[in-house]
């Protein structure tokens, strides 16, 4: 193993003011050394002093004195043998007498390989990032703050072997010079130590830290010729951190929320109170039907924390990336609403749009081809936008950089939407992901049709909440143990209905297309896409043949596919489309993403049977509105594809299929108990009790003792799936800070989802060696030219293909990818400047395969056919991409 001599001289050491932390390229390709350790932790330190000044006033005290200190200190363990070392053979310069002695000592060869020194560090300490908290924890006498340090590449340093005068960080007389460049800190900052107790202020402390660093390391710092002070305005400006929003005052419900023709909305009860009901930071809870504007009332209520300088944004949590693009749009309205007319914000309202991440840098990480440049996780650090509630959960858990997330959220309003369609794995993250915010001054918004007391109980960290009210407002503001409750009149009673049919789908497909050929608009729900893609094939042809108008919808289009899509088909079933609803009707098949944060509104409805919470949100896309027209004959009524009780009881794998892969055994059992005797339910009378019925802890006979056991405790043979009690314990390890920190792309959220990986989807790839580039042809036929070396174009060009790319990809589960991977030359040539190919170092898996769609719509590898032992694959703009079962 390479180290240190047993007797040596000691090393020779460079001063810090001179000890490099940089290198960059110039305009013509070559690397020159950049700035100096020292000038770097100025540039840091004085970002996040910035950082907390576009804070509210409010919320700056979140921060404590000192915070700013730490952050200059991130880079400190650079100040170290090794690291030097790396960036002497980086820019050719191994030769110096210097660098030899430094070689010599740490017992390498004279020429070493650069990738030789990096396992040193990372095998022994982390690399400069644990040198620094290692050392730090000795200057500052703070564990604490050596931890922030070490993580600040996002993930705990490995720092237990080595104390901060070790030989391989350089002996007593590197650890001087350390401790030199800390007191120049000091000296220049004028702040103390900040006391760090708490769980969320260190997150929050170490996400400003690592922000701080990615805007602080973009190109605006690279010249060292240049004075960096001047360059600060522009570096943050590039980020996308602009000034604290301005908003109109006092604008009313009707001010913000308009008709299509401009007419304003009025408010109903559950809109005024839950507007009346939050004061400031705190957790609120709004339990209300489907259909009721709770979006509107989450939003309107949020602007009137904003308004009053009590949050600095928004981050509105949906439940799965499956959900509807039409969120976006309607969140990006309510923005250009709230937003006085000169603010920054206006250009840039959505982070989801993407389009102003052209314009954007935030370091390496931040850049295409960085871990953090995607839209869906740094949508957490703009001041609006709407994400999933996985991108939120991971600031609750020791995952990496899952404390940037923290400080993304800190002092926002946080809209948590549809919380009741969540297993005990993600309640358990959930709860504490409450907490946390609650601790960062957040303003806390609970939306949900279909939640249990007992869970409304555990969010609002309540041993019980009194009242079985519904719909109901709960509000515990900030600091306050007591919860208080505000009983809402219920709506006008809705009768919908129901007819069970057997789960073969043929009696249902007739008369779903016997309702369309009335022109009633039909709505079919599965629980899985290759279910949807199943029935579309099958209404297809017979829907042609009768003039009826037929449409797919579910998460496996590309994104360009699916906006189009919904763009027809939402606006159709939607408020919009009611000119054209009443000359024809149509079919539109789909999956959850039509149960999920969208307003459409159906006059027949068939369902393929799934939990309580799942139905009675599918119910709410029945007779939506009142004012809908309707063909004369309709009426509310929905089919429900189910199994006989007693035979799913005895088999639920064999009677609800692929459904018993996608939900709990026992809680579809559970449920059929419920609603298989119903010839209707009234909603939402029905709502609550329905509800309590489903999930009341009871115990058990044979065999529903066994699924609940299997529930619990897991399954080992196939279809196999992991017990709430394993998860539970996998969730409080993700939740430990003292546990490994978990790349991302490894994290688990949710029990019912396994993750996700994606295909990009081309039609060609061509490689010229000669040129030193790949061209790609996309799906549109459109070319682009990638170059092997990025610093062929510039990072704006880059961003820009990033994103043009991000169109052409398409999800699918890691455990439906190919057995092969695509030839690795591919990202050596110019697509890991792209796209995030995964940390080796992290064991963390690459995220995106590449796939080739022929002229016949089937996929290949780019170095030939997928080698896959289970399944054929297929992409079309009208199905989505199409994962099929080989026959065996």
């Amino acid at each position: 193993m390479r180290g240190p001599k047993q007797k040596q001289k000691p090393f020779p050491v460079v001063e810090y003011q001179q000890c490099p932390a940089k290198t960059y390229r110039d305009d013509d390709g070559n690397l020159l050394q950049g700035r100096s350790v020292y000038e770097h932790c100025l540039i840091v330190g004085s970002v996040a002093n910035c950082l907390i000044a576009y804070f509210p006033e409010s919320l700056r005290k979140l921060f404590p004195e000192g915070s700013a200190l730490v952050a200059a200190c991130h880079d400190v363990g650079k100040l170290s043998p090794t690291f030097y070392l790396r960036l002497q053979i980086a820019l050719k310069l191994a030769s110096s007498p210097l660098a030899q002695s430094l070689l010599s000592c740490l017992a390498f060869s004279p020429q070493p390989k650069m990738t030789e020194i990096s396992h040193f560090e990372q095998r022994g300490w982390s690399g400069h990032a644990g040198a620094g908290a290692i050392a730090m924890e000795d200057i500052s006498g703070s564990s604490v703050i050596g931890a922030i340090v070490g993580q600040h590449h996002g993930r705990r340093a490995a720092t237990s072997i080595h104390c901060a005068n070790s030989e391989v960080l350089g002996g007593e007389a590197w650890q001087r010079e350390r401790r030199a460049l800390v007191e120049a800190l000091q000296r220049e900052f004028n702040e103390p130590w900040p006391a760090i107790n708490d769980f969320a202020p260190r997150q929050l402390l170490a996400g400003l830290t690592s922000v701080a660093d990615w805007i602080g390391s973009s190109r605006a710092f690279d010249n060292p010729a240049l004075p960096w002070r001047e360059q600060l305005p522009l570096a943050l400006d590039t980020a996308g951190i602009v000034e604290t929003p301005q908003f109109l005052p006092n604008l009313t419900f009707g001010d913000i929320f308009k008709d299509e023709t401009g007419h304003p909305y009025h408010p109903n009860e559950a809109q005024l109170l839950l507007h009346e009901a939050i004061t400031g930071p705190g957790v609120y809870v709004l339990e209300a039907p489907m259909g009721l504007g709770k979006t509107e009332a989450a939003l309107y209520a949020a602007y009137k924390v904003l308004a009053a300088g009590q949050a600095n944004g928004i981050y509105f949590a949906l439940p799965t990336q499956l959900t509807s693009d039409k969120i976006h749009q309607r969140f990006s309205a309510y923005l250009q609403a709230i937003l006085a007319p000169d603010s920054q914000h206006r250009q840039a309202l959505l982070l989801h749009g993407k389009a102003h991440l052209q314009a954007q840098e935030m370091g390496e990480e931040g850049k295409p081809g960085g871990s953090w440049f995607a839209s869906r996780k740094r949508g957490l650090l703009a001041p609006f936008a709407v994400g999933t509630l996985d991108q939120a959960l991971m600031a609750a858990m020791n995952v990496t950089h899952g404390f940037v997330r923290a400080y993304g959220l800190a002092g926002k309003v946080v809209v948590l939407d549809e919380v009741h369609s969540y297993d005990s794995f993600t309640s358990l993250i959930m709860h504490r992901l409450v907490e946390i915010l609650r601790a960062l001054h957040c303003t806390v918004i609970i939306l949900s049709a279909t939640l249990t007391q007992s869970r409304r109980a555990a969010l609002l960290s309540a041993s019980s909440t009194d009242s079985d009210a519904y719909p109901l407002i709960s509000a515990q503001p900030h600091l306050s143990p007591d919860v208080f409750s505000l009983p809402l009149s219920p709506p006008a009673s809705k009768k919908v209905d129901l007819q069970f049919v057997p789960y073969d789908p043929a009696q249902a497909l007739e008369e779903a297309l016997r309702r369309a050929e009335q022109g009633q608009q039909v709505l079919w729900i599965e629980n899985t896409v290759s279910d949807a893609q199943a029935r579309y094939f099958d209404f297809a042809a017979r829907c042609a043949e009768m003039g009826i108008e037929c449409g797919l919808l579910h998460s496996r289009f590309t994104p360009r596919d699916r906006a189009e899509k919904e763009d027809i088909w939402v606006n159709l079933y939607g408020k919009s489309g009611w000119a054209d609803r009443i000359r024809a009707g149509r079919v539109l098949i789909g999956t959850q993403v039509l149960e999920q944060s969208i307003d459409i509104d159906a006059d027949f409805l068939v369902t393929r049977f799934a939990p309580t919470d799942l139905l009675m949100q599918r119910l709410g896309r029945l007779w939506r509105h009142a004012q809908t027209p309707r063909p004369k004959g309709a009426r509310c009524e929905a089919w429900i594809l189910a199994p006989e009780v007693d035979a799913a009881t005895a088999s639920p794998e064999r009677e609800f299929g692929a459904s018993a892969l996608v939900y709990s055994p026992y809680v579809l059992c559970r449920s059929l108990e419920v609603w298989h005797a119903r010839s209707g339910v009234s909603l939402p009378e029905d709502i609550r009790p329905m509800l309590e019925a489903t999930y009341v802890e009871r115990e058990e006979p044979e065999p529903m003792s066994r699924w609940k056991h299997e529930l619990f405790n897991g399954r080992k043979i196939w279809p196999a799936r992991k017990g709430v009690n394993e998860l539970e314990q996998l969730a409080r390890l993700t939740l430990s800070s003292e546990s490994t920190t978990l790349p991302e792309s490894r994290a688990r959220t949710r029990y019912s989802e396994q993750d996700n990986g994606a295909f990009l989807l081309l039609r060609a790839v061509i490689r010229d060696e000669k040129a030193k580039t790949i061209r790609l042809q996309l799906l549109d036929d459109e070319w682009l030219e990638i170059p092997k070396q990025r610093n062929r174009l510039d990072e704006a060009l880059w961003r820009q293909y990033s994103l043009r790319l991000e169109s052409e990809r398409v999800s699918l589960r890691c455990t439906q990818y190919p057995d092969a991977v695509e030839g690795e030359w591919i990202w050596d040539c110019g697509l890991r400047h792209l796209f995030y190919a995964g940390n080796p170092a992290e064991n963390e898996d690459r995220e995106l395969r590449v796939a080739i769609v022929g002229a016949d719509g089937d996929l290949r590898g780019i170095d030939g056919e997928f080698q896959s032992a289970r399944y054929l694959y297929s992409y079309r703009a009208g199905t989505g991409l199409r994962i099929m079962k080989k026959e065996q």
